[in-house]
């Protein structure tokens, strides 16, 4: 072997000499071969001195694939098997050696270096297609080293802690049972041994949080029963783990394997809702909510549903998105930054929406962002936080919200201040002056009109998720209840079936058994915004009235023999009043309904209120600045008209005619009696204005308009004028004069 070897050699170092002083070259051997110039060797081989010629074209057999077609299948297959056991025991031999490595090492001072590669050769295998029987061993030794020696993981190679929880959860979804047994044991007890360290393992829930975001949305093969299946394993181990069963480590372990499951359930589900705009937003919101803990992934949803948002003109929504993306960022950022000027969290955007506390890092969970490859987003950074509220000031101008525009500027000011960017101070500036000059040319708010809401409940099983849930829906301003009712039940006939899709037309409470269980109902209701008596004192301008909404109201009027409407003496009101879980505008357009209260009015309440809007609407017109001459004539003439003057006098004849025998209904009575009182004030005042507003072609009109008032006027006068003496008689009697002399107040005392 060795002389021949040495033969070889020289020959070899012949040739380079030759090919490097050009005695011979390629191209002269090119142009030999070409004429069959090639000597034979003695041995008669087609082959001659040139041992570099591998092959001559005249002299090659060449091997048709029909060969392999002769095998038979049980050959084929046990060559597969003989290559299949090759490659275990190949991989064995080197799990072998890892073990003998890491037992040589863990006695030596520089052993971290060398467990890192360890657990790197670990991984890698493991990312590998491998047998079962090789990935049994492997996560046997993988459950050993991080077993022997934990601050390997969680302490020095974090960024492989990600990349064994990614690779643990994608066999947690194998086909395979015992490789899923395997795996589920392995991802249990990494949680376990991060909880024993701290009685925590909110490094492990966050990296298995974002693995799951990585395979559904990457894997092509990814089993989501199989993955179910194992998070069930993972969940019973933990609740059958005696030593830590006082701790609070199984209902950690119940909370990240619930928010798994509806991650996982959301995302699959986004596929099929595509062309069913709130389900999919309601999906990502979900979603979102389930990476509370990985602020990167959250921050990316969020973006996702800005963005929808904006597709779908929704600019308020896609702006309260971007503020929830900032308040978060903030969040953060006061964690790695002690800046003054920074805002000091999502507190700071209180003022902008009161749902933006959700953002707050206070749970047990927060990994701190100055762990490698936390917060390391573009956006993690203070030109990121400007970037956010410089978009989200955008979208609430293109909404027409201009006093937030003010409030998210109040937040960027003192950044700019800080870094004397006099340049983008300038700009914003120019922008707030823009903006309050909108609010001062919009004062009445009839020019910008910001949603329209309906309350929605699902009926039936066909629904799903759906079913007996209700919400409350913000749509585009200046939208009909007929609107609203022709796309839902358009979209959802398309999805069940048009003979399937009903609506319940009135707002009645529904019961359920009286339904066909083989359909699927859908009521919808016009609410309007509802405010406290106390709350109406801060609510003063219009975009008060439209922000920041959380409770919805509608009337739904009855008779106690069942019909809807009747005289006036029988006609009752119920008041529902729903709240909802997030205020109005959220980062999405339909909220959960979360309490519903209900107020029964008793007929002469109703009249009260009826009375009490009309003295309301006489008042605004009225007072209304600029004055509006058509408004005011218009509500004077329901008011007063002689076709509707049968209006107010005849509630006032049905209960101010005589007085109630229950003294109950005293109070209400007096009320009543009131309303009228000050309603004949207002027509007066409105009579007043009109005069002064009209021109000599309407004075005909306002002779008119007036006698039919002194008409109401007189036929009223009787009926108002009627106390009842009940309510007017002294709390207390009397018994003797005030002597304010006597009074110990007033008396100067001896000290």
């Amino acid at each position: 072997m060795n002389s021949l070897t040495f033969k070889k050699s020289k020959d070899m170092r012949a040739k380079l000499e030759e090919a490097i002083l050009g005695s011979i070259g390629a191209r002269q051997e090119m142009v030999r071969r070409s004429r069959g110039q090639l000597e034979r060797s003695p041995s008669g081989s087609a082959f001659g001195s040139q041992e570099n010629l591998r092959w001559r074209k005249d002299m090659t057999h060449w091997r048709q694939n029909t060969e392999k077609l002769d095998k038979s299948r049980a050959e084929i297959e046990h060559e597969a098997l003989i290559d299949g056991n090759l490659a275990t025991e190949a991989n064995l031999i080197i799990l072998d050696t890892l073990e003998i490595v890491v037992q040589t090492v863990s006695v030596t001072e520089s052993k971290e270096s060398i467990l890192g590669g360890v657990l790197k050769v670990l991984l890698h295998s493991m990312a590998c297609n491998q047998s079962a029987v090789y990935l049994q061993h492997c996560f046997a030794t993988q459950r050993a080293l991080v077993s022997k020696f934990p601050e390997l993981l969680f302490e020095e190679e974090t960024e492989q802690c990600a990349d064994l929880c990614l690779r643990l959860l994608r066999h947690c979804s194998s086909s395979i049972s015992t490789i899923r047994s395997h795996a589920s044991a392995s991802l249990y007890l990494l949680m376990r041994q991060n909880f024993e360290i701290g009685n925590n393992f909110a490094r492990v829930k966050m990296q298995v949080t974002m693995s799951l975001s990585s395979l559904v949305g990457t894997s092509q093969n990814f089993n989501e029963e199989f993955l179910r299946r194992s998070l069930k394993t993972i969940l019973t181990y933990a609740e059958e783990d005696l030593e830590l069963r006082e701790t609070t480590f199984p209902d950690q372990v119940q909370d990240l394997v619930f928010n798994l499951h509806m991650i996982l359930s959301d995302t699959v589900k986004m596929k099929e809702h595509q062309e069913d705009p709130e389900m999919l937003i309601d999906l990502m919101y979900r979603i979102a909510k389930g990476y509370q803990t990985s602020p990167d992934l959250r921050l990316t949803w969020l973006q996702n549903m800005a963005g929808k948002h904006s597709e779908r003109s929704n600019h308020a929504e896609a702006a309260q998105c971007l503020v929830h993306s900032a308040a978060l960022v903030a969040e953060y950022l006061s964690m790695l930054e002690d800046r003054k000027y920074l805002p000091v969290g999502c507190v700071t955007f209180q003022n902008i929406s009161s749902n933006v506390l959700e953002e707050s890092a206070v749970s047990d969970d927060v990994v701190s962002p100055d762990e490698e490859g936390i917060c390391s987003g573009k956006y993690f950074t203070e030109s990121g936080l400007v970037g956010l509220l410089e978009q989200a000031a955008a979208s609430f101008s293109m909404a027409g919200m201009y006093e937030a525009v003010n409030e998210v500027y109040k937040v960027l000011i003192p950044i700019h201040e800080a870094n004397r960017d006099a340049k983008k101070l300038s700009t914003i500036h120019g922008k707030l002056q823009e903006a309050f000059s909108k609010i001062v040319h919009q004062s009445t708010g009839w020019e910008r009109m910001f949603g329209t809401y309906f309350r929605v409940g699902f009926y039936g099983t066909k629904f799903g998720d759906l079913d007996e849930q209700e919400f409350v829906y913000k749509e585009p301003a200046i939208t009909k209840l007929a609107e609203i009712s022709h796309r839902l039940e358009g979209f959802y006939g398309e999805r069940f079936g048009e003979d399937v899709v009903e609506v319940i037309k009135d707002s009645n409470p529904v019961d359920k058994c009286k339904l066909d269980p083989n359909k699927a109902y859908i009521q919808i209701t016009y609410v309007e915004p509802y405010f406290d008596t106390y709350e109406m004192k801060d609510r003063i301008t219009y975009f008060d009235k439209n922000y920041n909404l959380r409770r919805f109201m509608y009337c739904t009027p009855f008779t106690l023999d069942g019909r809807a409407h009747g005289e006036l003496h029988e006609q009752f009101k119920r008041k529902t009043i729903l709240t909802t879980s997030h205020a109005f505008p959220y980062i999405k357009t339909r909220v959960n309904v979360t309490h519903k209260e209900e107020i029964i009015l008793t007929p002469i309440e109703v009249a009260i209120e009826d009375m009490q809007k009309k003295t309301q609407e006489l008042a605004f017109a009225t007072h209304q600045d600029p004055a509006d001459p058509k408004m005011l004539q218009m509500v004077l003439q329901g008011s007063v008209g002689t076709t509707v003057n049968q209006g107010p006098l005849e509630v006032a004849q049905v209960f101010l005619s005589e007085i109630p025998s229950d003294p109950k209904l005293f109070r209400h009575h007096n009320k009543l009696r009131l309303c009228f009182k000050d309603f004949t004030k207002r027509c007066e005042d409105a009579l007043r204005k009109n005069k002064s507003l009209i021109g000599p072609d309407q004075k005909e009109y306002q002779r008119e308009l007036e006698r039919n008032y002194h008409r109401l006027k007189e036929a009223l006068q009787p009926l108002i004028n009627r106390k009842i003496p009940q309510l007017y008689k002294a709390v207390l009697p009397v018994t003797c004069h005030r002597d304010s002399f006597s009074r110990m107040s007033l008396r100067k005392m001896d000290l």
